[in-house]
């Protein structure tokens, strides 16, 4: 039997970073499977009269993880705990040791207008395997919210966010959030049966959602909500506030393939309400 992935938990020397460890950790231990706490050493832009000084920032590194290992330990007695310091560019270093894990967890940066160059938008980009987003003070919190739009990436993301919610007994709410007919209603535009029409086909998707969840999952609690007034990831943030898990696709329906991270995806993790997970469109198990 193939020995089990471990959960990757990507450092720094920030709260975020500190609660990113200890979801790490205990999810880790909840399902037997190793923990690599990773830091990484961007050397890139260094200049030559720095590099004298690398050995004193590798030692810093490493110093950081020893750190953090033991905290992961003293919380989770008993976790088989790795320790591995990277050099590169941050999201390309993290990118390529997601291939060797089941998750990549991270601290969020705590910016409300992040952007690309935030450590946690490039490894969510570039991973290979679902990244969570963690932020400082989202341990505890109830519920799992999914985010669904009828693509293949919301499928996933459904598959994995039921898992979760049935293995934790929680309640899943599948939100299905678009631009729908009553901000056209707003903008001027008269009401017509095509508006309708537009929400009918749209409330399906939905529909179709639960009907599966609840055949695959029969105990359950699944709550479905549909959004037509606030930007996608403008209702996600509001209906994931206070849950304990916020799941959503790479990318959307209407995302272009050339990007990699899909825009609601992107806005969501600027400032996740609570721990989020970025599903990736592979073929893989849920616990793997």
């Amino acid at each position: 039997m193939a020995a089990a992935k471990p959960i990757a938990v990507g450092i720094t020397a920030t709260s975020a970073s500190n609660a990113a460890l200890s979801w790490a950790a205990a999810r880790a231990n909840r399902l037997n499977c190793p923990l690599a706490v990773v830091n990484v050493l961007d050397d890139r832009w260094m200049a030559a009269e720095v590099l004298p000084y690398l050995e004193i920032l590798r030692e810093s590194g490493l110093a950081l993880l020893k750190e953090a290992g033991e905290k992961a330990i003293a919380a989770e007695p008993g976790l088989q705990v790795t320790l591995q310091l990277l050099e590169g560019g941050v999201g390309a270093a993290l990118g390529d040791y997601s291939r060797n894990a089941s998750m990549l967890v991270l601290g969020s940066s705590g910016h409300a207008h992040g952007a690309l160059t935030d450590r946690a938008l490039q490894a969510a980009a570039t991973a290979e395997c679902p990244v969570a987003v963690v932020g400082d003070g989202q341990e505890r919190g109830r519920g799992i919210v999914v985010g669904v739009d009828g693509s293949r990436e919301s499928t996933q993301a459904v598959a994995f966010a039921a898992a979760e919610a049935d293995a934790l007994g929680e309640e899943l709410t599948v939100l299905y959030a678009f631009t729908g007919p009553s901000r056209w209603i707003a903008a001027g535009l008269p009401q017509s049966s095509f508006a309708t029409h537009v929400v009918e086909e749209e409330q399906i998707v939905l529909s179709e959602t639960e009907a599966g969840l609840r055949q695959d999952y029969p105990d359950l609690v699944v709550n479905t909500v549909m959004e037509t007034v606030l930007e996608p990831a403008d209702a996600l943030i509001r209906d994931a506030a206070g849950a304990r898990l916020l799941v959503l696709g790479s990318r959307g329906k209407g995302g272009f393939e050339r990007l990699v991270l899909g825009s609601t995806a992107h806005a969501v993790l600027t400032q996740p309400p609570c721990p989020t997970v970025i599903t990736r469109l592979h073929k893989q198990q849920h616990n793997e």
